[in-house]
């Protein structure tokens, strides 16, 4: 058989279509969830997230979040404020179902541990939204809980 110019497109074309077909199927194994379910809604609410985080840069001690020797997540308010409330969000960028939340609940030092052995072996952002006092904070931190 001759090889001609001929064959030599239709063998591209056909190449071609089994590489845009393989391209399909690998790209329909990814997960394209968005960040958060409400998107618009949270780009809505941006400015309320920057006012918060100016009244925590006004804080003289700010919300401290620490790992311990025992790789627990140690957030530690500033022990002048009282009535602390609000929530934690152990937020994983790479898988959206592995997001966890907690309400805060401090002890008498104004401190409130997480338990690290759950989420080992993973890049975490610490996401706190809390109000101590009746005015509402913000602050966000990355953590590398690697065993």
């Amino acid at each position: 058989m001759k090889f001609t110019w001929g064959t030599g497109i239709a063998i591209f074309y056909i190449a071609f279509v089994i590489i845009m077909v393989g391209m399909v199927v690998y790209s329909k194994t990814f997960d394209n969830s968005l960040v958060v379910e409400n998107y618009y809604d949270e780009d809505l609410r941006f400015q309320e997230k920057i006012d918060k985080l100016e009244n925590s840069a006004k804080l003289e001690k700010d919300l401290e979040i620490a790992t311990t020797n025992n790789l627990d997540i140690l957030l530690s308010f500033p022990g002048n404020l009282k009535n602390i409330t609000g929530t934690v969000l152990l937020y994983r960028a790479d898988d959206i179902s592995k997001d966890v939340s907690f309400k805060i609940s401090v002890n008498e030092k104004n401190q409130m541990l997480i338990p690290g052995n759950e989420y080992l072996g993973a890049r975490w952002t610490v996401k706190v939204d809390w109000q101590g006092d009746g005015t509402p904070y913000y602050k966000e931190k990355d953590v590398l809980l690697a065993n």
